[in-house]
């Protein structure tokens, strides 16, 4: 969905008939069938970039930013010069982000010497329990950064000069930057050794290669790895044809048609056997998952293409994503609705508003299919890692005039009225037992006007009926006897700030809080505050004020905690107002909102002590575990923190610290001021 100013659509809060008098028909105008222009599904797309004919992207060396880069000039950082095998791939589709690099494997275990793949210098270096955990960043002579997390410990004089820094500081999480030729590195040298630190899953080495801009690219797109062998084509599990506009249906049908082709074909292609119906505008997503040699694991699909009647109407290419706020980028990559609501993982294979990655290659329809009656179009996907390895899936769209259809079910007695939004679609859904040609109407009802809709089709006894809400949007729907209040309050539009409010919440946009449109939902009730729907993602922050309605005693313990739909609690924070009236911090996800109040400290007992350290197993119990310091005999000593088991624990290594022999004090303090101290004797 484009945004669209009121000047072509009426957005403003007068009830347009314009637009709703041709669904009084059931006649879908054609000005409204796509969110795009309509474009033919056969049109040749062009990339200026890289001039080719077929679409096909060229060599990462001759992209803007991105430097020559020959075949084997970095070695493999982990066991290099040996047979080994990847745990991640690039691009591969995670939780809120693009998998940055390569995962690759360490035996299971943890201490593998990380071997630098390129001459260069430390330019930097983190310590923390989450994201990369302990993470290096090597800086080399072409403007390349090679990027190694999850690490249990750094080697050499890098280490040494952390070390100084985090008792100087006193604090164990740090992040430093050097100069050029402060700590420089030769190819093959050990710089650290392998880990499990962070978001780590397991143990591995997090591998990246990153622009001077900060982008990620796919070390595997220079070849040269013969250590990590790939001769396994991906495998197809389900592809998907959506309908996009008013117009559009596959199958006769508004919305997605999900099609799983069984095992691929002798030939290890994949062919979907009947004829699939569809008329409008369409856009193609597909399931799918690579492996390689030797490897049960599944991997991300790098490369994606589509081809109509032999024509390539669309292509992307995840080997360039920038990062951090382009990662983002793959909640409008993926179907992340359909993810959220039914656990399926569907990539499109069109450009969707708001996606303004450079990874696509596609004519101005941006990948959308626009089917015309009578016509049939042969599809071909095909998918790629980056070996080259190929698997197609062939598909056939056969273009077909939609037309009213009625079939029932014996099933449906009473009957029902829901409904939903998809892009700047009303979609109505009714149940009802009647026997009529054509089922019954629906109503539009706003302040004192009425609109009509006919169904578009009807099946197993429910009705499907279309409105575009650019039209105006209606206070509430009525069908029969049963009538449901129009709970979206606003349209808020993506690509500028914009502010709304109640009397309990306030929200405030900013230019990239949202990837589209958003017609939006909220509530109050009890305490509870629902921001929209989950389903939804969101681009950037979104400002959140709540406002309660009875004064909150203990302010400065008191923050903002999102409420999941399993009852768990998650710390959000927030900023509360001169006057205590009002709390305000930033969300990533739309959701269920709580103030809480913590007034219990955190817990922490001793696990162990000796000559080879001191650890404790720390907690708490709600808003989480902020900071912590330990003294002996009155001195600063450095502690580890590890999120994943919940413990802190000294190093081995640590020689700049106090000897722990003695009194010794840990002291705890979480989100909410909360304070605990242990005292023990070493």
């Amino acid at each position: 969905m484009k945004n669209l100013s009121a000047k072509n659509y009426p957005l403003k809060a007068h009830f347009s008939f314009a637009l709703p008098f041709l669904l009084l028909m059931g006649v879908q105008p054609s000005a409204c069938q796509s969110q795009q222009p309509a474009t033919s599904a056969l049109e040749q797309p062009t990339d200026a970039a890289t001039g080719s004919p077929d679409g096909a992207p060229n060599a990462p060396s001759r992209r803007a930013g991105i430097p020559a880069v020959a075949k084997g000039y970095f070695l493999l950082p982990i066991k290099p010069g040996q047979e080994n095998f990847l745990s991640g791939s690039m691009g591969e589709l995670r939780p809120n982000h693009f998998h940055g690099g390569l995962d690759i494997k360490t035996d299971g275990r943890v201490d593998l010497p990380v071997y630098a793949a390129a001459d260069g210098y430390v330019s930097r270096m983190k310590q923390s329990s989450y994201g990369y955990g302990n993470v290096l960043y090597i800086t080399h002579p072409n403007g390349l950064t090679t990027v190694y997390g999850h690490l249990n410990s750094f080697k050499g004089p890098v280490a040494e000069e952390l070390r100084r820094q985090q008792y100087a500081k006193q604090t164990y999480d740090l992040e430093l930057y050097f100069e050029p030729g402060q700590f420089p590195v030769t190819r093959g040298e050990v710089v650290a050794l392998s880990g499990n630190t962070g978001g780590s899953a397991g143990p591995h080495l997090h591998w990246e290669v990153r622009t001077a801009a900060g982008h990620q690219l796919n070390p595997l797109q220079w070849g040269g790895f013969p250590e990590i062998q790939d001769h396994v084509a991906p495998m197809v599990q389900a592809f998907a044809v959506e309908a996009l506009g008013i117009a559009a249906r596959v199958e006769g049908r508004f919305g997605k048609r999900i099609f799983a082709p069984k095992a691929p074909l002798a030939d290890g292609s994949y062919a979907w056997p009947d004829t699939i119906a569809a008329s409008g505008t369409v856009g193609l997503l597909v399931q799918g998952f690579d492996r390689f040699d030797k490897v049960w694991n599944k991997n991300g699909i790098q490369q994606a293409t589509v081809l109509v009647n032999g024509q390539q109407v669309y292509q992307h290419t995840i080997d360039d994503v920038p990062f951090p706020e382009g990662s983002r980028q793959i909640n409008r990559h993926v179907d992340y609705e359909w993810r959220a609501t039914q656990g399926r993982q569907l990539e499109k294979l069109f450009v969707d508003d708001g996606n303004d990655l450079s990874m696509y290659t596609a004519g101005p329809g941006q990948g959308r299919l626009n089917i015309e009656p009578g016509k049939v179009y042969n599809v071909e996907i095909r998918l790629a890692d980056s070996y080259g390895n190929t698997t197609p899936l062939r598909l056939v769209l056969r273009g077909q005039e939609p037309a009213y259809f009625h079939t029932r079910s014996a099933a449906v007695k009473t009957p029902a009225l829901s409904y939903d939004i998809s892009r700047n679609l009303l979609v109505v859904t009714t149940r009802s037992a009647d026997t009529a040609a054509v089922a019954g109407p629906v109503t539009l009802l706003r302040g004192g006007r009425r609109l009509t809709l006919r169904p578009s089709y009807t099946d197993q006894s429910q009705s499907t009926y279309l409105y575009d809400l650019r039209a105006g949007r209606p206070d509430s729907i009525r069908f029969g006897n049963l009538t449901q209040r129009f709970t979206r309050e606003a349209l808020i539009p993506a690509g500028r700030e914009f502010g709304f409010a109640t009397a309990n919440m306030g929200l405030t946009f900013g230019p990239k809080t949202l990837f589209d449109t958003l017609y939006l939902q909220t509530s109050y009730k009890q305490g509870l505050w629902t921001v929209h729907l989950p389903r939804t993602p969101l681009y950037e922050s979104l400002g959140l004020t709540l406002r309660p309605e009875t004064p909150v005693a203990d302010l400065r313990r008191t923050a903002i905690y999102s409420v999941a739909a399993n009852g768990g609690k998650g710390y959000v924070g927030g900023k509360w107002s001169e006057d205590g009236t009002s709390i305000t911090a930033p969300i990533k996800t739309f959701g269920q909102f709580r103030l809480l109040t913590d007034t219990t400290p955190p817990s922490g007992r001793l696990l162990s002590k000796g000559a080879g350290g001191v650890a404790f197993k720390v907690g708490d119990d709600l808003s989480g575990l902020a900071s912590y310091r330990l003294e002996v005999n009155g001195q600063f000593r450095l502690l580890r923190y590890e999120h994943k088991n919940a413990t802190l624990f000294t190093e081995r290594t640590d020689t700049l610290g106090p000897p722990l022999r003695g009194p010794a004090t840990l002291r705890l303090t979480d989100q909410a001021g909360n304070e605990k101290v242990i005292s023990v004797v070493l």
